[in-house]
């Protein structure tokens, strides 16, 4: 266990105390930050603007900013719980790269537990980051106005983020298997983070896409933990909106609200609820572990 907790302690070092690898894990959360700034934030407040027209009295300006900020804030997440552990696993490619597997295999410890050290590292970085960035998020939101956020909301939004963390670092640990110089993976960290924001549409809401596109983006578990992360931090604030409305709409403006923002995932055309979501992730997560059990310990067995 020492020397498990040991490799483990020496892959986080690796990551936290490399400055620049922490800034190119988290450019995406940055450009999803900078663009809010500039246009995004007006882009989302309008049409939820247009959709209040004859609600302006029962629908209050703080409240929407509330919801954009919290848009934001879901957005930032859910490419942290992408960029971060792909950039943590990346140790793994340049131990094979720099020949220091061949050192660590040479050890008398179990194969199974320098994998684990790996995977261990990357899942606490992801989660940690992740926690810091919510914290944060949510005490500056505190600030601006009221989140109606419960303890088990808040428990839950933790909840989401180490979920998050292990099925990133059950799929990404498979991807960079097919990398063997930091080049190639540094390459794909940029295609991934190019990419990320788009999948779980941080950027434009997946529900403006085709039904073919919006399959491909949901079955990624980064589209679905954004999803539960939009779940739970907005839900309560669109369920104090429409009490506010007090049923003159019949619930039709925080229904198009949540199928314009994507509270739900759908693939194939079929609406896939809350816990199926976190069912989907969690089968992968499953699925990919067993795989990186398999694969892995064959690996350094033929050091």
């Amino acid at each position: 266990m020492r020397k498990y907790i040991g490799l483990t302690k020496r892959n986080l070092l690796i990551y936290f105390k490399d400055y620049q690898s922490i800034l190119f894990s988290m450019i995406t959360p940055i450009i999803v930050f900078v663009l809010y700034l500039l246009f995004l934030k007006d882009t989302f407040v309008s049409p939820i603007k247009d959709a209040t027209i004859g609600l302006e009295q029962w629908i209050l300006d703080e409240d929407i900013n509330m919801f954009v900020n919290g848009l934001l804030l879901t957005g930032i997440l859910g490419t942290t719980m992408i960029t971060v552990p792909y950039n943590c696993l990346i140790t793994i490619v340049r131990d094979r790269e720099n020949k220091i597997d061949y050192d660590i295999s040479a050890t008398p410890i179990r194969r199974v537990q320098i994998v684990l050290s790996y995977f261990t590292a990357s899942a606490l970085s992801a989660f940690i980051m992740a926690a810091i960035i919510l914290t944060g998020g949510l005490c500056i939101m505190g600030v601006q106005g009221t989140l109606y956020l419960g303890a088990k909301d808040v428990a839950a939004l933790y909840g989401i983020t180490f979920l998050g963390a292990i099925s990133a670092t059950s799929l990404f640990m498979i991807v960079v298997l097919f990398f063997k110089t930091s080049s190639a993976s540094g390459a794909f960290l940029g295609i991934l983070s190019a990419a990320c924001g788009f999948v779980i549409g941080a950027y434009i809401p997946i529900s403006q896409f085709s039904e073919g596109v919006q399959t491909f983006c949901n079955v990624f578990p980064g589209s679905g933990i954004t999803v539960l992360y939009r779940n739970s931090l907005l839900n309560p604030l669109l369920d104090k909106m429409n009490q506010n409305i007090g049923g003159l709409d019949e619930g039709m403006f925080v229904e198009a609200m949540r199928e314009t923002f994507v509270f739900d995932s759908h693939l194939f055309g079929q609406t896939i609820s809350r816990s199926g979501v976190v069912g989907m992730v969690c089968i992968v997560a499953v699925v990919t572990t067993i795989l990186i059990g398999i694969i892995y310990p064959k690996i350094y067995q033929r050091k």
